[in-house]
């Protein structure tokens, strides 16, 4: 399927790592200029150059997304090189393990500002583009705000957060034609994961991760960057032209389905 996104821009913040990187490449391969924007240049670069090496086109914009400032300034450096802007993908944040318990007022707004506010600066500051171009948002959010965790207040109330302005954009949006929608993730394996699968003892991580991913119905298997990837693609493309307001779950079912059944599509047990 054509998506039609050839030459339309469309920034992704935490561009660079994991999801954020995939969207970049996946946008990159369907004829987009992916605009990667992140806190590391050097990340950043690297993604640039990958997508540079197979003929694509993108933009790096380096950007510390808890200052306002610099949110501000990846929108203008997007503008000041490309005059549009087509989508917004508003994916950066971390599971920071801010608790209701050991947590402080300090803590909790610092996650809030490295997990939802950068998701409305970004937004603000594309509005203006994106009428012009009729454009779409994904904000890419987490199960967190469904199901809950555990010691990880900021981040869950972030993610209640992201889903919230997901549906209230949708409907402030839609005199405009743009559509606002979010990808909701849950055991998706991506470098921030590993990183905490990590801290776990050597001989208890496998362990580990086959208690989480025999509880995915779907295969028994962890959600693959490029699969949210997929999906970000087809909600920012016309081929999706009236999905609006929507929470779409890229999970193999983990959150709706019974955990207890055996996976479909897979060997059983």
């Amino acid at each position: 399927m054509d998506l039609a996104l050839k030459n339309k821009v469309i920034i992704v913040t935490g561009g660079a790592k994991g999801i954020g990187r995939s969207i970049c490449l996946t946008l990159a391969q369907e004829g987009a200029i992916p605009v990667i924007v992140g806190r590391n240049d050097l990340d950043n670069q690297s993604v640039l150059e990958e997508i540079i090496s197979y003929g694509g086109r993108a933009l790096a914009v380096k950007a510390e997304l808890t200052n306002p400032a610099d949110c501000k300034r990846a929108i203008d450096e997007t503008l000041s090189a490309y005059n549009q802007i087509d989508g917004l993908v508003n994916n950066a944040g971390l599971n920071d393990g801010v608790s209701l318990e050991t947590g402080t007022y300090d803590d909790f707004v610092r996650s809030l500002h490295r997990n939802v506010i950068h998701y409305y600066i970004m937004a603000h500051h594309a509005l203006p583009s994106l009428k012009q171009t009729k454009g779409a948002i994904v904000n890419i959010s987490s199960k967190t705000a469904d199901v809950g965790q555990g010691s990880t207040s900021g981040y869950a109330a972030s993610n209640g957060g992201r889903n919230a302005l997901t549906r209230e954009w949708a409907v402030d949006l839609a005199k405009y034609g743009i559509r606002v929608n979010a990808i909701i993730v849950s055991e998706c394996w991506t470098p921030q994961y590993e990183k905490w699968i990590e801290t776990v003892s050597n001989s208890e991580s496998n362990e580990a991760l086959r208690r989480i991913t025999e509880k995915i119905p779907l295969g028994n298997r962890m959600t693959q960057s490029d699969e949210i990837a997929d999906t970000a693609a087809f909600l920012l493309s016309n081929r999706s032209s009236h999905t609006t307001g929507q929470l779409l779950y890229v999970d193999g079912g983990y959150v709706h389905l019974d955990r207890a059944i055996k996976p479909l599509g897979g060997n059983g047990k």
